[in-house]
C-alpha cells in the first residue's frame, strides 16, 4: 500500500499543478479516467446538456468491462476499506489543491461519486444514492437513476427526486428529463416535472418556451395551455414563431378558443402574419368569429392550399362565392397584365379628374430595384424586411424554424394588412398565382378557358399555378402543354412534367431524348422522368444516356433505372439495339444478371 500511496501522491501533484499525466493515461483521456483521477464534474462535462449524462452512464459501464479496478467499488461507497488507485489519487488531488489555496478545493469524492452512480453494479449504485443528496451537482444522475433498470435502485432515486426537485431544479433539469421519460421506466420522472411545474407561477415556465430542445417545448406550452399559464396573445405568437408543426396547432388552437367579437390585433395579427400556413389557416377561420369576416377575402390567394380553403370558407359563410371572384382576377391576368392586378373585385371605371391617365403600354412593370419582381410589392411597415424571391415558377416555401422566437415577417402569398387591421386599400396589388390555383380548386372544367391565355404570362409563378389548375380541371392538352418543358422556369417545366405525365407513352420519344443533352437541369429531369414512364425500350434507352449526366444525382437514378429495366411484354425478341444498350452498362450488373437480362430481352445467346 505504500507504493501506491507514494503513486498516488506523485500523480495528485501533477494534476494539482495540472502537468498532464503521462504516466497515467495517455493524451487523449476518456471522461472516466480524468473523473476518477479527480477532476471536478465542471471540467470535465457540459453539465448543462442532457446528453452529457447519458453518455457518461453509457461510458462508465463500457470502462468497467476492461477497467474495473478504475471505479470506485462498493466498500469506498460506504465508507469502508477497499482503496483503489484512483481514489487514492482523487484523495491527493483534494488535499493538495487546498494546501495550494485552489480555488474549490475540496475533497475529489463528488466526481468518484458520480462513477459511483454509473456503475455497472446495481448495489454500487444503490449506496452512492444514499450520498448523493449531499451533491446538488449530481442530481442530473439521480434523473437517470429514477429509470434505472434495477427496482431498488430505481425506487430509492425516485424517492430521492420527489424530496429534492423543485422549481428551479425542475427548469434545468427539463431537457434531461424529457429525455431519460423516453426510456421504458422514464414515465415518473416526467410526471413528476409536470407536479411541480403545476404549482410553479407561470412566468417561471418562460425559459422551457424558447428551449432548444424541440420535446421539452411541446411539454412546457402542453402544460401552459392546460393550465391557463398563458394570455390570449402568447399562444398565437408562439404559433406564428414556433418552427415546430406540433406547438403550431397546439397553439394555434388554444388561440382560437379565446378568440371573440373584441379580440383585439394582438391575438388576430401574428396569425395573419406567420410564416407558417398552420397559424395563418388558423386566423383566417378566427376571422368570423371575431366579426371581420369581411377581411378573409384577401386569403383567398394565399400561397397555402390550406389558407385558400379556409378563406373560402369564411367567405361563403358571408353570402358569396368565392368563384366569381376567382374568374374575375384570372380574367385581368392575362400577359399584358405584367403580374399584376386590383383588389380582386371587378375593376370599375375610374371618375374624371381632369388629369392625363398614364398610358397603358401592355408591357410587364419594370422590377424595383430592390425586389426584382415584377409585380409591385406592398408597402412594409417600418422596422420590417422583404426577402428577395427566386424565379423558380413556385411559392417560396418558409425556410424552417429552429425554434427560436422572432419577429412575424412580411407575406408573400397575400396582401399585408394595413396598420388599421382592415381590408387592403382600393388600388394595392396582391400576388396572382394563389388566384390561378385557386381557380381550379373550386371551379369548373369550363374555367379552363381562362387558364389556357396564362401560359403566356411573363411571371413565372403564374405560368406554373395555370398547369397545375389545368391538371387539377383534368382538362391537359398534350400538344398544347409540350412545349412548356423548356420553359426557363424549373417550377413551370415541373408542373408541366407532372400535368404531362398521364400521356407520356404518346409523346415523342425523339423530341424528348433531345432535350437529355445539352439542357438545363430541370429540363433533363422532367424529360427523363417521361421517357421512364414510356413503354418498350425507351426507358432504357434514357437511362443508358444519362450514364455520363454531369450531375450526380440524375448518374444515380439513371443507373437505378437501368438496373431495374426488364424487357415489356410487348418488345420483339433479339432487339439489337437492347444487347448494344446492356453492354454500356456491365459495370452496373454481375456477370450472372447481366447473361440473364440478355436471356430475358433474346439477345446473347
Amino acid at each position: 500500500m505504500g507504493d501506491v500511496g507514494g503513486l498516488a501522491e506523485s500523480v495528485g501533484a501533477q494534476r494539482a499543478s495540472d502537468a498532464p499525466l503521462r504516466e497515467v493515461r495517455a493524451v487523449t483521456e476518456s471522461t472516466v479516467e480524468r473523473l476518477a483521477s479527480g477532476v471536478p464534474l465542471g471540467d470535465v462535462l457540459d453539465v448543462g446538456a442532457a446528453g452529457s449524462w447519458t453518455d457518461l452512464d453509457v461510458e462508465v459501464r463500457a470502462v468497467a468491462r476492461y477497467r474495473p479496478g478504475l471505479l470506485p467499488g462498493l466498500a469506498w461507497v460506504e465508507g469502508r476499506s477497499g482503496l483503489t488507485v484512483s481514489s487514492l489519487i482523487a484523495a491527493a488531488v483534494g488535499r493538495l489543491r487546498r494546501e495550494r489555496g485552489a480555488e474549490n478545493a475540496v475533497e475529489s469524492v463528488e466526481p468518484l461519486l458520480a462513477l459511483a452512480l454509473c456503475h455497472p453494479d446495481g448495489r454500487v449504485r444503490g449506496a452512492a444514492l444514499a450520498r448523493a443528496r449531499e451533491y446538488p451537482d449530481l442530481l442530473p444522475l439521480i434523473v437517470v437513476r429514477a429509470a434505472d433498470w434495477a427496482e431498488p435502485v430505481r425506487e430509492t432515486a425516485r424517492e430521492l427526486l420527489r424530496d429534492v426537485l423543485d422549481v428551479d431544479a425542475a427548469v434545468s433539469l427539463a431537457p434531461l428529463i424529457m429525455l431519460v421519460g423516453r426510456r421504458g421506466r422514464g414515465d415518473v420522472g416526467v410526471r413528476l416535472l409536470g407536479e411541480v411545474l403545476r404549482r410553479a407561477p407561470g412566468e417561471r415556465l418562460g425559459p422551457l418556451y424558447g428551449s432548444a430542445d424541440r420535446t421539452v417545448r411541446r411539454f412546457a406550452h402542453r402544460l401552459a395551455v392546460a393550465e391557463g399559464f398563458l394570455s390570449p396573445a402568447e399562444p398565437a405568437r408562439a404559433a406564428a414563431q414556433d418552427g415546430d408543426a406540433v406547438i403550431q396547432d397546439l397553439c394555434a388552437e388554444a388561440a382560437l378558443k379565446t378568440v371573440s367579437a373584441d379580440v383585439g390585433d394582438d391575438v388576430l395579427r401574428p396569425l395573419l402574419t406567420a410564416r407558417n400556413p398552420r397559424a395563418r389557416s388558423s386566423g383566417v377561420t378566427a376571422l368570423r368569429r371575431a366579426g371581420r369576416a369581411a377581411e378573409a377575402e384577401r386569403f383567398l390567394t394565399d400561397r397555402s392550399a390550406v389558407v385558400r380553403a379556409c378563406a373560402r370558407y369564411v367567405v361563403r359563410q358571408l353570402g358569396k362565392d368565392p368563384l366569381p371572384l376567382y374568374r374575375a382576377w384570372c380574367s385581368e391576368l392575362g400577359p399584358e397584365a405584367g403580374g399584376e392586378r386590383q383588389t380582386g373585385r371587378a375593376r370599375e371605371p375610374e371618375p374624371a379628374t381632369g388629369q392625363a391617365r398614364e398610358p397603358e403600354t401592355g408591357h410587364a412593370r419594370k422590377p424595383g430595384p430592390e425586389t426584382g419582381q415584377t409585380a409591385r410589392q406592398p408597402k412594409l411597415e417600418l422596422g420590417q424586411s422583404r426577402e428577395p424571391e427566386r424565379d423558380t415558377g413556385h411559392a417560396r416555401e418558409p425556410k424552417p424554424d429552429t425554434g427560436q422566437a422572432r419577429e412575424p415577417e412580411p407575406e408573400t402569398g397575400h396582401v399585408r394588412e394595413p396598420e388599421s387591421g382592415q381590408g387592403p386599400e382600393r388600388g394595392s396589388f396582391v400576388p396572382v398565382p394563389g388566384a390561378v390555383i385557386g381557380l381550379a380548386e373550386c371551379g369548373e372544367r369550363a374555367d379552363a378557358v381562362l387558364l389556357w391565355p396564362l401560359l403566356a404570362h411573363p411571371v413565372p409563378a403564374v405560368r406554373a399555378r395555370a398547369v397545375a389548375g389545368l391538371r387539377l380541371l383534368d382538362v391537359v392538352e398534350a400538344d398544347r402543354l409540350r412545349p412548356l418543358l423548356d420553359d426557363p422556369a424549373p417550377g413551370v417545366v415541373r408542373e408541366a412534367g407532372l400535368a404531362l405525365l398521364p400521356s407520356a407513352p404518346e409523346l415523342p420519344a425523339d423530341w424528348l431524348m433531345e432535350r437529355l443533352g445539352g439542357r438545363p437541369r430541370h429540363v433533363r429531369v422532367a424529360a427523363f422522368r417521361l421517357l421512364s414512364a414510356g413503354s418498350g425500350i425507351v426507358p432504357l434507352r434514357a437511362a443508358v444516356e444519362l450514364l455520363e449526366d454531369p450531375d450526380p444525382k440524375l448518374r444515380v437514378w439513371a443507373e437505378q433505372a437501368v438496373q431495374r429495366w426488364h424487357p415489356p411484354a410487348g418488345l420483339p425478341s433479339g432487339e439489337a439495339e437492347v444487347e448494344a444498350l446492356l453492354d454500356r452498362c456491365t459495370h452496373l450488373f454481375s456477370s450472372y444478371v447481366l447473361r440473364r437480362r440478355k436471356w430475358e430481352a433474346g439477345v446473347g445467346r
